[in-house]
């Protein structure tokens, strides 16, 4: 790709549309950052910026290639008036693979992305094969790009988002952890969410390799296919605590802090993922070696009175709810709710009978949860709390010794925080004062 003396708009001024204007800028683009905001910073030297930018700003904004960031939706009147005016339009994603010659691993999914792209990072790693996470998680690919020692590979997590503006992106291994309904605020229906998801396999061959978990349906693909799974008969298992290829044992799960059936999975992908690149079995037991989940992602923050007090912040759809309750060994007493997303709950029903003592609703979706909760049993209680610190406080007063107070909202966080870390920075602090 030549961008020398093209003109480049970024649309959008966060991180990656910063890191999408720097990377054009050294192509030698002519390069202007267009955002809503009132006021733009942080913008590499010799790219200007166009704040307060509108459908009207866009009517004067002829280019030959508009950047989209993730954030803003293509498909949107504002984004539209753009590509109109545009010779062509991607995504940062697509930008920095145009310019990136190592190996790529992109993982997708509803959940479990950010551990596994982080799996993936530290056994190539480990491996030799220098190695950066990044995308979606960690840096934006173009950043990547940019660095003056460019890594052999990238662990990228994608999103739909990011998908959504691909063209010629084409991964050397794709992970396919799982799909259930999210992003219903963006998306029309759950179809076209999923079609936005099926993109990372596009442009795949017979020499690419597919990891998807076993019973997920991904359509007729030429790429090699490897399955896992905990549950469903695949190629990767798990069997006494060892990840295990065809009924052999590969990987020793005791070397690390992953807890849960879920964690299992995400390590069994990593792995497959990594085999298909060459990895032997010992750099990815040595690799995974003490390996603990990124913060909020069924963290375990402390042990108070016989009774586990988890951290699953991260978890902002059903699929990850489910994940979380699945995962865990003792009886649950549940601090679900947050934004309302549009999401039916009552699939969850037959999941919380199993696991549930107790549940604790907050949020804006709370009346609407403990409605949906109520079938669940009539010896589960499902209480709604005023606040998180509410909620803390009731699911200690249901929870006694051996059981585990499981924070896992299935839903996003900005009803009440500015996000899942900031709300599970709050959930943190909040257990870690009680006494």
């Amino acid at each position: 790709m030549k961008l020398l003396n093209q003109r480049v708009i970024v649309l959008g001024a966060g991180r990656s549309g910063r890191a999408a204007a720097a990377l054009a800028l050294r192509e030698g683009a002519s390069v202007e950052v267009h955002d809503t905001s009132e006021r733009i910073d942080g913008l590499p030297e010799g790219v200007q910026a166009v704040p307060n930018a509108s459908e009207t700003t866009a009517a004067t904004a002829a280019c030959d290639l508009l950047v989209i960031s993730p954030g803003i939706d293509g498909e949107s009147a504002f984004a539209q008036a753009y590509a109109r005016q545009a010779g062509e339009m991607i995504g940062e994603i697509e930008l920095a693979y145009r310019f990136y010659d190592g190996r790529i691993v992109a993982i997708t999914g509803t959940n479990g992305k950010t551990t596994t792209t982080e799996l993936v990072q530290r056994i190539l790693d480990q491996a030799g094969l220098s190695c950066v996470a990044c995308g979606n998680y960690g840096v934006p690919f173009a950043e990547v790009v940019l660095q003056e020692h460019v890594p052999a590979a990238v662990a990228l997590e994608v999103s739909s988002f990011q998908l959504e503006t691909i063209d010629r992106f084409h991964p050397d291994v794709v992970i396919w952890l799982n799909f259930s309904a999210d992003h219903m605020d963006r998306y029309p229906d759950l179809a076209s969410y999923k079609k936005a998801k099926l993109r990372v396999f596009e442009n795949l061959d017979a020499q690419n390799h597919i990891v998807v978990r076993a019973g997920e349906e991904i359509g007729e693909q030429t790429a090699t296919q490897h399955s896992f799974s905990t549950e469903n008969a695949a190629d990767y298992r798990l069997e006494d605590g060892w990840i295990c290829h065809h009924g052999h044992p590969v990987l020793d799960l005791s070397v690390t802090r992953l807890r849960g059936l879920h964690n299992a999975e995400n390590a069994m992908a990593a792995f497959a993922a990594c085999s298909c690149l060459g990895v032997n079995v010992g750099d990815a037991t040595e690799s995974l070696r003490g390996f603990a989940p990124p913060l909020h992602r069924c963290e375990l923050i402390r042990t108070l009175d016989g009774v586990e007090y988890i951290n699953d912040s991260k978890a902002t759809n059903l699929h990850a709810l489910d994940s979380a309750l699945r995962s865990q060994l003792r009886p649950i007493v549940l601090i679900a709710g947050g934004k309302q997303k549009g999401l039916d709950y009552s699939s969850l029903i037959p999941r919380l009978k199993e696991t549930t003592k107790a549940i604790v609703v907050f949020g804006e979706i709370a009346e609407c949860l403990a409605e949906t909760f109520a079938p669940v049993n009539e010896q589960v209680p499902v209480c709604i709390a005023s606040s998180l610190e509410d909620a803390v406080e009731r699911s200690a007063a249901l929870s006694g010794y051996g059981d585990t107070v499981l924070f896992s909202p299935g839903t996003s966080s900005f009803d009440m925080f500015n996000g899942y870390e900031e709300r599970g920075d709050a959930f943190r602090s909040i257990v870690a004062s009680m006494k």
